[in-house]
C-alpha cells in the first residue's frame, strides 16, 4: 500500500476582502482520483482548494484557501508520502497588494498589478529530486493550442513522471478527455469519458508505470 498526495481544486487569490481571482475548477477530478486510489488499496491525503464535491471519506483532506496555502500544506504532507497527483488548478497569479477595505468604485479603470504564485507541483519535485527521495510526481497541463508540445514542456520543466494533458471544455464538467504523457513524449494513455472513469484509467497507469516500478 502507498501513500498518496492529491492536490484538487481551484485556489483563491483575494484583492480586497469579497474579492478574488480563481477558476472554475470543480475538484470532480480530484475526487475520481482518491476514489480510484482507495479502492486500489492506497492511503490519501488530499490537499483541496475551496470546492463543492465531497471527497471519500477515506480520505484524509486538508483545506486551504490559496495558492501559497496550498503549497505550505503540501510540503508538510509530501515528505511522508510515496508520490503525487498535483490535478489541483492553483490561481497562477496574486495581487501585489491586497486592499484592506473593500475597492470602491471611481468611475475609472482599475489597474491591477499582479505577480506570479508558486508552481506547487514544480516545487515539490524538485524538493524531492534534491533530497534525493524515492518519490514519483505526475502533473496535470491544461492547454489551449500546441497542446502536446506545451504539456511535454511543462513535464520536464516540472520534473514529473507523467503529466496528463487536458483541454480547458474539462473545467467545471462531468466528462473529461486526456492523454497520459510520459518524460520521452510518449502517449502511454489516452481516455475520454466521465470524470470518475478517466481517473480510475489514469490511475491504473500510473500505477502500472511508477508504483509497481518503485517496488521492484
Amino acid at each position: 500500500m502507498a501513500r498518496i498526495l492529491i492536490t484538487s481544486g481551484p485556489t483563491r487569490q483575494y484583492l480586497d476582502p469579497v474579492r478574488y481571482l480563481t477558476n472554475a475548477s470543480s475538484g470532480r477530478m480530484g475526487v475520481g482520483l482518491t476514489e480510484a486510489a482507495i479502492a486500489a488499496g492506497h492511503e490519501v491525503v488530499v490537499v483541496s482548494g475551496p470546492v463543492d464535491v465531497a471527497y471519500p471519506s477515506a480520505a484524509r483532506v486538508v483545506p486551504v484557501v490559496t495558492t501559497d496555502e496550498m503549497l505550505e500544506a503540501c510540503r508538510c504532507e509530501f515528505a511522508e508520502c510515496d508520490g503525487l497527483i498535483g490535478v489541483a488548478a492553483p490561481c497562477d497569479y496574486k495581487p501585489r497588494h491586497v486592499s484592506e477595505q473593500k475597492i470602491a468604485k471611481t468611475g475609472e479603470p482599475l489597474v491591477l498589478h499582479l505577480m506570479e504564485t508558486p508552481d506547487i507541483v514544480a516545487t515539490l519535485a524538485h524538493e524531492r529530486r534534491d533530497a534525493n527521495r524515492p518519490q514519483w510526481v505526475v502533473g496535470f497541463a491544461l492547454e489551449t493550442d500546441d497542446h502536446h508540445f506545451r504539456a511535454v514542456t511543462k513535464l520536464q520543466k516540472k520534473s514529473c513522471d507523467l503529466i496528463v494533458l487536458n483541454r480547458p471544455e474539462a473545467i467545471n464538467a462531468a466528462e473529461n478527455s486526456v492523454e497520459v504523457i510520459d518524460p520521452t513524449g510518449t502517449v502511454v494513455g489516452a481516455f475520454a469519458g466521465s470524470k470518475g472513469d478517466v481517473a480510475k484509467r489514469i490511475f491504473e497507469v500510473i500505477e502500472a508505470r511508477l508504483m509497481r516500478k518503485a517496488t521492484l
